[in-house]
């Protein structure tokens, strides 16, 4: 079986540290550079949950997209939920390794995930300068509420669900996606010409305006899905990888994606109030 180093390299060599934001905080989090890995653990958060799912697995490494301390901290007491998560994984010798946004940057990386769980061809990047997002083409034009509808089938369900801004009937050939928050790639999503934008996150007034403004192709169709669904498929993307890797070197690795829904917001909904 591989040490947790040359699992570590490998992982590297997909998701290049480098290629990380400067604000962003990537790598081993913990772990025992020479202990043996034999099952490993994709999951989008590194939370309490996904700890305990890991030790029901025997997982010896758990990798994630979101960090577990983007900000740094002084402390790692375990009065402190993150605390908790590190005193969990360390007492049960489980390394936790962390691909942010140099996964969102990879080719293929989170976006491409996004994609191929919609069934949409990429024809390039959002961004070409980084590498964010994907352009994509539809095989058969759609409307925008079908589209909305081949999101809420394909991605994980959620208490959002997939919301929609424009036209239910406009017509889609070209369509942006980008994992994750997406509404600071509007400027992108202009000059693309793409019929519709499918991110997370968006914010009342970059919605709002980008709703306003038309495209190179006409006006601009939103759907806006929860952010974790977004970036999810992208562990099972991650995870096919390292299988062709433990593969390559014969290493025998026992490879899982958490199905573990770690979305914050709860299922229950309360109806609005009177318009302000």
């Amino acid at each position: 079986m591989p040490r947790l180093s040359e699992v570590i390299a490998e992982l590297d060599a997909l998701w290049p540290p480098e290629r990380a934001e400067s604000w962003d905080a990537v790598g081993t989090v913990c772990g025992d550079p020479d202990a043996e890995v034999t099952r490993v653990l994709f999951a989008v958060d590194p939370v309490q949950e996904i700890a305990e799912e890991a030790i029901r697995l025997g997982a010896d490494l758990i990798v994630t997209h979101h960090p577990l301390y983007l900000r740094g901290t002084t402390t790692v007491a375990a009065s402190h939920f993150k605390g908790r998560v590190v005193h969990t994984l360390i007492k049960h010798d489980i390394a936790l390794h962390v691909a942010h946004t140099n996964a969102d940057t990879a080719d293929p990386g989170v976006s491409d995930a996004l994609a191929g769980a919609l069934d949409l061809r990429v024809t390039g990047p959002l961004v070409p300068e980084n590498g964010l997002g994907r352009i994509c083409e539809l095989d058969q034009p759609e409307t925008l509420a079908e589209f909305a509808a081949r999101a809420a089938k394909r991605l994980p369900a959620t208490a959002q669900g997939i919301r929609v801004a424009g036209d239910p009937d406009m017509p889609l050939r070209r369509v942006a996606v980008s994992g994750g928050s997406g509404d600071s790639l509007f400027g992108a999503v202009r000059a693309a010409g793409v019929d519709a934008f499918l991110t997370a996150d968006l914010r009342h007034h970059p919605a709002s305006e980008a709703t306003q403004h038309s495209t190179l192709s006409g006006p601009l169709g939103l759907v806006d899905a929860a952010h974790w669904a977004t970036e999810w498929p992208w562990c099972e993307q991650a995870a096919a990888q390292l299988d062709t890797i433990s593969d390559r070197h014969g290493w025998d690795l026992r490879v899982h994606v958490s199905t573990t829904v770690t979305d914050p917001w709860s299922s229950h909904h309360t109806s609005s109030g009177a318009p302000n």
